[in-house]
This record gives C-alpha cells, sequence and structure tokens, in this order.
C-alpha cells in the first residue's frame, strides 16, 4: 500500500491524543516506540504534530492468568502504568491518562476491582470502557466483552454505573449507532458520571448497513442531539480508518489523503461539534486500530482540515482542552 506524504498542518497546536491501545504481540506490537514512532513522524521538513500527551484505552491487553476472574483486567492497568512512567522521562508523548475494564454487570462488587484499578494506576486512572457493541447481523461482530444487546439497560449493569460515578471515574461507551437511544437513557439517569462516546457514536457501515451511508448518519442525529442535552457527555470525533464505518480505505492500493478524509467525513463531524460545542469535542486517532487504513500525520491533517472554520479557542479545546477536562490530564 502506498502511504501518502503531506506536509504537517498547523504543527504548533497541542494535541492531547484521547483515544489509543497499547500490546504485545509477535508480529504486530504496538508498544512505546510504535506509539513514539506515530505520534512523532516528521513530514519531509522535519515537522511533526505536536502530540503532547495520551489516552490509553482498554484492548484486553496482559491481562492476569490467575486470581479472581474480576481482578485479572487490573494486569492491563499495571502493564500501562509502567509504559506511562517511562514515556515521562523519553522524547515522544506522555500516556497521561488510563481508561480500563471492569465488568460492570458485577453491580456493588465492582467496587473492589476499580480501587485495584485506582491503586494500579498510581494516579493515572481514569474510568474504564465497558464495550456493549452487539449486533445480530452477519459479519458484525460484537465486543469482546460478549454483551447483550440492551446490555446498558440491565439492573446490573446500571448499578455498576452507579458505583462507578460514585467513585468520581468516567465512562467510555462504544456502542453501535441502532444502540445509541440506551446510552440516552442511561446517561439522563446518572447526570454525575461523565460519558465520552467514542467513535461517532459507532455509524456502522458494512452487512446491511453499506451503501446506506446517509440513512445511517441521520439515524444517528436524533440521539446524538439528546446526548448533546446532557453537559457530561462528551464525544470522541475519530475511529475514520475502521472497516466498521464501511469506506474501505484498507482495501486501497493507496491510502487516503487528508483532503480525501476531510471531505468524507467533514460534515457530520462539524455536525457533532455544532451539536455539542467544541468544549465537549475531542478528535481521537484510535491507533493502531485506525492504522490499517489512515496513516497517523494524514489522520490529523484531515482533523486539523475539518477543523479550520473554528476560532483558535474552539481549535484548543477539539484538540486537547475537551480531552484534558474530561479524563483530568
Amino acid at each position: 500500500m502506498t502511504h501518502s506524504a503531506e506536509s504537517i498542518i498547523d504543527p504548533d497546536i497541542e494535541i492531547c491524543d484521547p483515544h489509543h491501545h497499547y500490546w504485545k504481540h509477535a508480529t504486530n506490537p504496538y508498544l512505546l516506540d510504535q506509539l513514539h514512532a506515530d505520534t512523532s513522524a516528521e513530514d519531509a521538513d522535519g515537522q511533526r504534530h505536536n502530540v503532547v500527551s495520551t489516552v490509553f484505552v482498554e484492548c484486553m491487553a496482559e491481562y492476569r492468568t490467575d486470581g479472581p476472574e474480576p481482578l485479572r483486567p487490573v494486569g492491563e492497568t499495571v502493564f500501562v502504568t509502567e509504559a506511562a512512567e517511562r514515556s515521562e522521562h523519553l522524547p515522544g508523548a506522555t500516556i497521561a491518562g488510563i481508561v480500563g475494564f471492569a465488568d460492570l454487570t458485577l453491580g456493588e462488587g465492582v467496587a473492589e476491582v476499580l480501587e485495584a484499578h485506582v491503586d494500579a494506576g498510581r494516579g493515572r486512572f481514569r474510568g474504564i470502557r465497558h464495550a456493549t457493541s452487539w449486533s445480530s447481523e452477519p459479519g458484525i461482530h460484537a465486543a469482546h466483552t460478549k454483551p447483550t444487546e440492551h446490555l446498558m439497560a440491565e439492573s446490573s449493569f446500571r448499578q455498576g454505573f452507579d458505583v462507578l460515578g460514585r467513585m468520581g471515574l468516567s465512562f467510555d461507551a462504544w456502542m453501535y449507532h441502532p444502540q445509541l437511544p440506551d446510552l440516552v437513557d442511561l446517561a439522563g439517569r446518572h447526570p454525575d458520571t461523565v460519558v465520552v462516546l467514542d467513535h461517532l457514536g459507532g455509524p456502522l457501515g458494512i452487512g446491511p448497513y453499506q451503501s446506506r451511508r446517509d440513512e445511517v448518519l441521520e439515524a444517528c442525529r436524533g440521539p446524538l442531539i439528546e446526548l448533546a442535552r446532557l453537559p457530561q457527555v462528551y464525544m470522541k470525533l475519530g475511529g475514520l480508518g475502521m472497516s466498521l464505518f464501511g469506506d474501505g480505505w484498507h482495501r486501497r492500493d493507496a491510502r487516503p489523503t487528508s483532503n480525501e478524509v476531510a471531505d468524507r467525513w467533514g460534515d457530520h463531524v462539524r455536525f457533532i461539534i455544532d451539536t455539542f460545542g467544541p468544549d465537549r469535542c475531542m478528535f481521537e486517532s484510535n491507533f493502531p486500530v485506525d492504522k490499517v487504513g489512515i496513516d497517523y500525520p494524514v489522520l490529523w491533517n484531515a482533523f486539523k482540515r475539518i477543523a479550520s472554520g473554528y476560532s483558535p479557542d474552539e481549535r484548543t479545546a477539539l484538540f486537547a482542552g475537551s480531552a484534558k477536562a474530561a479524563y483530568r490530564v
């Protein structure tokens, strides 16, 4: 695949990348070397995006292999905390926040798991993501958490969500767009718990949703407008390289340019920004997942093109301020 070589747009604006993963893998690792290679990638003139800090989001990395099952995900926080501490002493972006996993269906019992995460994070643990993405359609896979269709409506999940809020921790939401009404109801009943909705709310573009893009985006807009009325809900603007969105970037001989990405997604992303306000929206890389479709410097160039019509203060919020506020980094 041919990579796009572009000059970095607006290299001085500070970026907090609020969504990346981190894992060991025999042939496809994504560790500090790979993270820093992406966040520090230079153009032909030696310019780079000013990625100062990042937030790790759970990906089932380095779970404990023994001990009580609910506590095994704490191994991931231990693993990433060690990387975060090393990142503070190396050139490149610092891993400033950690979002782990805890099974909210444990109800009140999830408190023990969350406390263990907080201890393991040594000041960096910010909340959890309990992915609820589910579909009955062939070829659209449910999340690794093996959720039910309406998991967010189940009483045990909501009891766990209560505990999360009482502990002052945030909830990253990942679902497919038909499930957005469940998040509207959940967040509406818990006004004091910060919710960060990942990847534009999961507008599907594969399976039965292929070639129905306008219809899908229109279906997203009603629930997003309702979520925007809840001041504790933030939006992550990204996931644009995922095959789930149906753009097929990963199947091309040549990777997309930032102009192509901005043309494809700009109108919908700006609708979300204008609906929630820049102070509750944050651009995200979702690397290395999005790496299958888009190069890191090109992705951030696309975001800068999409945001070019906003004021300097609004761009500051979109690229760093909102992420820092949501994740307290």
